[in-house]
Protein backbone atom coordinates (compact mmCIF):
# COMPACT_ATOMS: atom_id res chain seq x y z
CA UNK A 1 0.00 0.00 0.00
CA UNK A 2 2.32 2.92 -1.40
CA UNK A 3 5.33 1.21 0.08
CA UNK A 4 3.06 1.29 3.60
CA UNK A 5 2.60 -2.99 3.90
CA UNK A 6 4.71 -4.68 6.87
CA UNK A 7 8.10 -6.30 5.38
CA UNK A 8 7.31 -9.48 3.67
CA UNK A 9 3.27 -9.02 3.28
CA UNK A 10 1.41 -11.18 0.85
CA UNK A 11 -0.29 -9.19 -1.93
CA UNK A 12 -3.38 -10.96 -2.22
CA UNK A 13 -6.36 -11.30 -4.97
CA UNK A 14 -9.97 -13.01 -4.84
CA UNK A 15 -9.11 -16.75 -4.00
CA UNK A 16 -11.90 -17.86 -6.01
CA UNK A 17 -15.40 -17.46 -7.92
CA UNK A 18 -18.05 -17.94 -6.15
CA UNK A 19 -16.29 -16.55 -2.66
CA UNK A 20 -17.36 -17.05 0.85
CA UNK A 21 -16.69 -13.99 3.21
CA UNK A 22 -17.00 -14.21 6.55
CA UNK A 23 -16.74 -10.69 8.32
CA UNK A 24 -15.30 -11.15 12.35
CA UNK A 25 -15.26 -8.61 14.38
CA UNK A 26 -17.01 -6.42 17.26
CA UNK A 27 -18.91 -2.94 16.52
CA UNK A 28 -16.74 -1.71 13.93
CA UNK A 29 -16.83 -5.35 11.74
CA UNK A 30 -20.74 -4.76 12.91
CA UNK A 31 -20.95 -1.35 11.05
CA UNK A 32 -21.84 0.97 14.48
CA UNK A 33 -21.89 5.04 13.27
CA UNK A 34 -22.78 3.69 9.71
CA UNK A 35 -26.85 3.73 9.55
CA UNK A 36 -28.64 2.88 12.98
CA UNK A 37 -30.87 -0.09 14.57
CA UNK A 38 -34.20 1.16 12.94
CA UNK A 39 -32.83 1.75 9.00
CA UNK A 40 -30.04 -0.75 9.74
CA UNK A 41 -26.08 -0.71 9.75
CA UNK A 42 -24.43 -0.83 6.87
CA UNK A 43 -20.45 -0.55 8.06
CA UNK A 44 -17.26 -1.54 6.00
CA UNK A 45 -17.62 -5.15 6.16
CA UNK A 46 -20.89 -4.79 4.19
CA UNK A 47 -19.18 -1.85 2.10
CA UNK A 48 -16.28 -4.49 0.78
CA UNK A 49 -18.65 -7.28 0.37
CA UNK A 50 -20.14 -4.74 -2.03
CA UNK A 51 -17.37 -4.33 -3.66
CA UNK A 52 -16.74 -8.12 -4.07
CA UNK A 53 -19.89 -8.66 -5.10
CA UNK A 54 -19.02 -5.99 -8.37
CA UNK A 55 -16.82 -8.67 -9.46
CA UNK A 56 -18.22 -11.74 -7.94
CA UNK A 57 -21.77 -12.43 -9.00
CA UNK A 58 -22.07 -15.64 -6.80
CA UNK A 59 -20.31 -13.91 -3.47
CA UNK A 60 -21.87 -15.25 -0.55
CA UNK A 61 -21.34 -13.01 2.63
CA UNK A 62 -21.89 -13.69 6.33
CA UNK A 63 -21.21 -10.92 9.15
CA UNK A 64 -20.09 -12.38 12.62
CA UNK A 65 -19.58 -8.88 14.62
CA UNK A 66 -21.08 -7.81 17.63
CA UNK A 67 -20.67 -4.43 19.19
CA UNK A 68 -18.76 -4.95 22.71
CA UNK A 69 -16.96 -7.81 22.47
CA UNK A 70 -13.42 -8.04 23.19
CA UNK A 71 -10.84 -9.75 21.32
CA UNK A 72 -11.24 -13.34 23.66
CA UNK A 73 -14.92 -12.53 23.45
CA UNK A 74 -14.75 -12.98 19.49
CA UNK A 75 -12.49 -15.88 19.27
CA UNK A 76 -14.33 -17.89 21.49
CA UNK A 77 -18.37 -17.12 20.00
CA UNK A 78 -16.94 -16.47 16.09
CA UNK A 79 -13.92 -18.48 15.38
CA UNK A 80 -15.69 -21.56 14.91
CA UNK A 81 -19.08 -20.40 13.09
CA UNK A 82 -16.43 -18.87 10.71
CA UNK A 83 -14.49 -22.36 10.39
CA UNK A 84 -17.79 -24.02 9.89
CA UNK A 85 -18.91 -21.64 7.22
CA UNK A 86 -15.62 -22.09 5.28
CA UNK A 87 -14.74 -19.22 4.43
CA UNK A 88 -13.11 -18.45 1.56
CA UNK A 89 -11.89 -15.11 2.81
CA UNK A 90 -12.17 -13.61 6.51
CA UNK A 91 -11.54 -10.45 8.03
CA UNK A 92 -10.24 -10.55 11.68
CA UNK A 93 -10.84 -6.99 13.57
CA UNK A 94 -10.62 -7.18 17.34
CA UNK A 95 -8.92 -5.55 20.24
CA UNK A 96 -10.24 -2.21 20.82
CA UNK A 97 -12.67 -2.74 23.08
CA UNK A 98 -9.68 -4.17 24.96
CA UNK A 99 -7.83 -1.37 24.67
CA UNK A 100 -10.36 1.04 26.55
CA UNK A 101 -10.48 -1.29 29.59
CA UNK A 102 -8.57 -0.56 32.86
CA UNK A 103 -6.28 -4.33 32.68
CA UNK A 104 -4.81 -4.28 29.10
CA UNK A 105 -2.05 -7.14 28.06
CA UNK A 106 -1.14 -6.57 24.78
CA UNK A 107 0.25 -9.97 24.16
CA UNK A 108 -3.03 -12.07 25.55
CA UNK A 109 -5.32 -9.42 23.32
CA UNK A 110 -2.91 -10.12 20.11
CA UNK A 111 -2.91 -13.67 21.21
CA UNK A 112 -6.42 -14.14 20.63
CA UNK A 113 -6.22 -12.51 17.19
CA UNK A 114 -2.95 -14.43 16.29
CA UNK A 115 -5.45 -17.98 17.10
CA UNK A 116 -7.99 -16.93 14.66
CA UNK A 117 -5.31 -16.04 12.33
CA UNK A 118 -3.55 -19.10 12.64
CA UNK A 119 -7.05 -21.11 12.25
CA UNK A 120 -8.96 -20.11 9.42
CA UNK A 121 -5.42 -19.01 7.50
CA UNK A 122 -4.91 -23.52 8.30
CA UNK A 123 -8.21 -23.73 6.84
CA UNK A 124 -7.16 -22.22 3.31
CA UNK A 125 -8.91 -19.05 3.96
CA UNK A 126 -7.37 -15.76 2.69
CA UNK A 127 -7.07 -13.34 6.07
CA UNK A 128 -7.14 -9.82 6.32
CA UNK A 129 -6.52 -7.42 9.28
CA UNK A 130 -6.07 -3.75 9.62
CA UNK A 131 -4.14 -1.70 12.19
CA UNK A 132 -5.83 0.61 14.93
CA UNK A 133 -5.26 4.53 14.59
CA UNK A 134 -3.80 6.41 17.57
CA UNK A 135 -6.55 7.77 19.38
CA UNK A 136 -5.60 10.48 20.90
CA UNK A 137 -5.42 11.79 17.79
CA UNK A 138 -9.66 11.69 17.42
CA UNK A 139 -9.66 12.46 21.64
CA UNK A 140 -7.25 14.51 23.64
CA UNK A 141 -8.57 12.84 26.50
CA UNK A 142 -7.50 9.51 25.19
CA UNK A 143 -3.78 9.93 25.17
CA UNK A 144 -2.72 7.70 28.26
CA UNK A 145 -3.91 4.96 25.42
CA UNK A 146 -1.66 5.81 22.73
CA UNK A 147 0.88 3.58 23.97
CA UNK A 148 -1.30 0.44 24.10
CA UNK A 149 -2.61 1.35 20.35
CA UNK A 150 1.19 1.36 19.08
CA UNK A 151 1.80 -1.88 21.29
CA UNK A 152 -1.13 -3.87 20.05
CA UNK A 153 -0.40 -2.58 16.53
CA UNK A 154 3.39 -3.83 16.64
CA UNK A 155 1.89 -7.38 17.71
CA UNK A 156 -0.89 -7.41 15.09
CA UNK A 157 1.82 -6.73 12.24
CA UNK A 158 4.05 -9.50 13.80
CA UNK A 159 1.14 -12.19 14.03
CA UNK A 160 0.24 -11.22 10.53
CA UNK A 161 3.76 -12.06 9.03
CA UNK A 162 3.55 -15.52 11.02
CA UNK A 163 0.56 -16.35 9.06
CA UNK A 164 0.45 -14.81 6.14
CA UNK A 165 -1.72 -12.61 6.48
CA UNK A 166 -3.16 -9.04 4.73
CA UNK A 167 -2.75 -6.17 6.93
CA UNK A 168 -4.25 -3.01 5.79
CA UNK A 169 -2.32 -0.18 7.69
CA UNK A 170 -4.92 2.96 8.60
CA UNK A 171 -2.69 3.75 11.28
CA UNK A 172 0.06 5.08 9.10
CA UNK A 173 -2.09 7.75 7.21
CA UNK A 174 -3.02 11.33 8.66
CA UNK A 175 -6.38 11.29 7.27
CA UNK A 176 -7.94 8.43 9.55
CA UNK A 177 -7.54 10.58 12.77
CA UNK A 178 -9.98 13.72 10.54
CA UNK A 179 -13.01 14.19 12.94
CA UNK A 180 -14.96 13.92 10.01
CA UNK A 181 -14.57 10.27 9.30
CA UNK A 182 -15.77 9.50 12.64
CA UNK A 183 -19.11 9.41 14.06
CA UNK A 184 -19.88 11.72 16.90
CA UNK A 185 -19.19 9.12 20.04
CA UNK A 186 -15.52 9.49 18.51
CA UNK A 187 -15.31 5.19 19.32
CA UNK A 188 -16.84 4.29 16.07
CA UNK A 189 -16.12 5.53 12.28
CA UNK A 190 -19.14 7.93 10.52
CA UNK A 191 -19.87 6.73 6.97
CA UNK A 192 -17.23 8.41 5.63
CA UNK A 193 -15.08 6.49 7.98
CA UNK A 194 -16.60 2.78 7.00
CA UNK A 195 -16.10 3.79 3.52
CA UNK A 196 -12.26 4.43 3.51
CA UNK A 197 -12.03 1.42 5.75
CA UNK A 198 -13.54 -0.61 3.12
CA UNK A 199 -11.28 0.60 0.65
CA UNK A 200 -8.22 0.38 2.64
CA UNK A 201 -9.23 -3.08 3.01
CA UNK A 202 -9.69 -3.78 -0.64
CA UNK A 203 -6.29 -2.07 -1.65
CA UNK A 204 -4.45 -4.22 0.80
CA UNK A 205 -6.36 -7.33 -1.09
CA UNK A 206 -5.47 -5.91 -4.20
CA UNK A 207 -9.47 -6.05 -5.27
CA UNK A 208 -9.85 -4.99 -8.99
CA UNK A 209 -11.04 -1.36 -9.04
CA UNK A 210 -9.00 -0.35 -5.28
CA UNK A 211 -6.20 2.47 -5.03
CA UNK A 212 -4.54 4.17 -2.58
CA UNK A 213 -7.18 7.13 -2.98
CA UNK A 214 -8.42 6.25 0.70
CA UNK A 215 -5.15 7.80 2.23
CA UNK A 216 -5.59 11.04 0.62
CA UNK A 217 -6.59 13.70 2.85
CA UNK A 218 -9.94 15.63 3.02
CA UNK A 219 -10.67 19.12 1.45
CA UNK A 220 -9.94 21.59 4.44
CA UNK A 221 -13.11 21.94 5.96
CA UNK A 222 -15.71 24.77 5.86
CA UNK A 223 -15.47 25.81 9.32
CA UNK A 224 -12.26 25.77 11.27
CA UNK A 225 -12.15 23.35 14.17
CA UNK A 226 -12.14 24.62 18.08
CA UNK A 227 -9.98 25.92 19.24
CA UNK A 228 -8.66 27.51 22.93
CA UNK A 229 -11.55 27.36 25.21
CA UNK A 230 -14.33 26.16 22.63
CA UNK A 231 -12.17 22.89 21.99
CA UNK A 232 -12.12 22.24 25.86
CA UNK A 233 -15.85 23.01 26.02
CA UNK A 234 -16.08 20.33 23.03
CA UNK A 235 -13.97 17.97 25.21
CA UNK A 236 -16.19 17.89 28.51
CA UNK A 237 -19.47 18.05 26.78
CA UNK A 238 -18.10 14.64 24.46
CA UNK A 239 -16.83 13.14 28.19
CA UNK A 240 -20.93 13.90 29.68
CA UNK A 241 -22.42 12.75 26.24
CA UNK A 242 -20.39 9.82 25.34
CA UNK A 243 -17.67 8.75 27.92
CA UNK A 244 -19.45 9.18 31.18
CA UNK A 245 -22.15 6.34 30.09
CA UNK A 246 -19.49 4.32 28.70
CA UNK A 247 -17.39 4.52 31.92
CA UNK A 248 -21.05 3.55 33.85
CA UNK A 249 -21.71 0.56 32.09
CA UNK A 250 -18.23 -0.48 32.76
CA UNK A 251 -18.35 -0.11 36.09
CA UNK A 252 -21.92 -2.38 36.03
CA UNK A 253 -20.17 -5.26 34.15
CA UNK A 254 -22.49 -3.79 30.94
CA UNK A 255 -21.87 -4.02 27.28
CA UNK A 256 -23.43 -2.68 24.70
CA UNK A 257 -23.79 -6.16 23.09
CA UNK A 258 -24.93 -7.98 25.73
CA UNK A 259 -27.97 -10.00 24.71
CA UNK A 260 -26.61 -9.50 20.99
CA UNK A 261 -26.09 -12.08 18.38
CA UNK A 262 -24.22 -11.45 14.88
CA UNK A 263 -26.68 -9.30 12.11
CA UNK A 264 -25.99 -11.42 9.53
CA UNK A 265 -25.50 -15.37 10.76
CA UNK A 266 -25.10 -17.20 7.77
CA UNK A 267 -24.03 -17.13 3.94
CA UNK A 268 -26.49 -14.67 1.64
CA UNK A 269 -25.96 -13.33 -1.34
CA UNK A 270 -25.11 -10.03 -1.36
CA UNK A 271 -26.78 -9.08 -4.60
CA UNK A 272 -29.49 -11.40 -6.20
Amino acid sequence: MSGDEPHGAPRAGLPCADLRYVALGDSQTEGLGDGDDTVGLRGWADRLAEHLAEHDAGLRYANLGVRGRLARQVRAEQLAPALALRADLATVVAGVNDLLRPRFDADEVAGHVESMFAALTAQGARVATLTFPDIARITPLARPLSSRVTALNVRIRQAARRHGVIVAETSRHPVVTDPRLWSPDRLHAGPLGHQRIAAAMAHALALPGSDDTWTHPLPPPETPWPTGWNAITAELNWAATFLGPWLGRRLRGRSTGDARTAKRPHLLPVRN
